[in-house]
């Protein structure tokens, strides 16, 4: 099996580090990553300059890694492009959560999209982040059993995977959606120039069976996806028209 491996947080993250260590596991690894950081960068794509693809300034022990000077989805082009016959991409681990409505905004999870836009298996993998970072190691036991259940078969499909930090089981799930009170706040830098924080506080608590109530729960979540967003609903009442 091809596998390869992205994120949004850069190719200096441990998070990345500890994704491919665990995949190698399971086939041949490929690592191409962002030369920055691209938090909460979508699914943007470049296409006004041209990209470059470098080697991997710091070293993945028996993996071939690279950066790109772009955003996620650019570096699964990219990667798909250079190395043919991808049967899989990871993008993660990242560093904090991609639950509920952060999926609308989230680059570790546009990365796995765009492969599935490609036709094949996209998986997004993430993890709290507090005061300190993630203890990986602790959680590779179960990156290990979710990729283990996940990559069993070969269907095209799309998966949301959240770690809480201290696993205890795995469950299916479904998004959280939920309505948040959107909050700017104002600050001023070191030179007294205004700038602004957006921030959000969610007004409701989370469903049972969602992914935010899941890692609430110490659980693993997977969440099934699709790439089209019709309302069904809203789609036949209108038919009659």
């Amino acid at each position: 099996m091809r596998i390869l491996v992205t994120n949004d947080d850069g190719i200096y993250s441990p998070g990345i580090a500890a994704l491919a260590k665990v995949a190698k596991n399971f086939g041949e690894v490929r690592v191409v990553a962002p030369d920055v950081e691209q938090s909460s960068m979508g699914h943007a794509v470049t296409h006004s300059r041209p990209l470059g693809y470098k080697k991997s300034p710091i070293e993945f022990p028996d993996i071939e890694a690279h950066r790109v000077n772009g955003t996620p989805a650019d570096c699964v082009a990219m990667g798909m492009h250079l190395w043919k016959n991808v049967d899989v991409v990871l993008s993660g681990i990242n560093m904090g959560p991609n639950l509920g409505n952060s999926m609308w905004h989230s680059g570790t999870l546009a990365a796995a999209k765009q492969a599935v836009l490609f036709g094949v298996k996209g998986i997004a993998l993430s993890t709290p982040v507090g005061k300190d970072e993630p203890d990986f190691e602790h959680l590779e036991t179960y990156v290990a059993k979710t990729l283990e259940l996940l990559l069993k078969n070969k269907e095209l499909a799309l998966y949301n995977v959240n770690f809480p930090p201290d696993p205890t089981d795995i469950v299916w799930t479904r998004q959280s959606v939920r309505l948040y009170d959107g909050t700017i706040v104002p600050g001023t830098d070191p030179l007294g120039r205004k700038h602004y924080w957006f921030t959000v506080t969610p007004l409701e608590p989370a469903e049972e069976g969602t992914d935010r109530w899941a890692v609430e729960n110490n659980m693993v979540s997977i969440t099934p996806l699709r790439l089209d967003l019709t309302d069904e609903k809203i789609l036949k009442d209108k038919s009659h028209f």
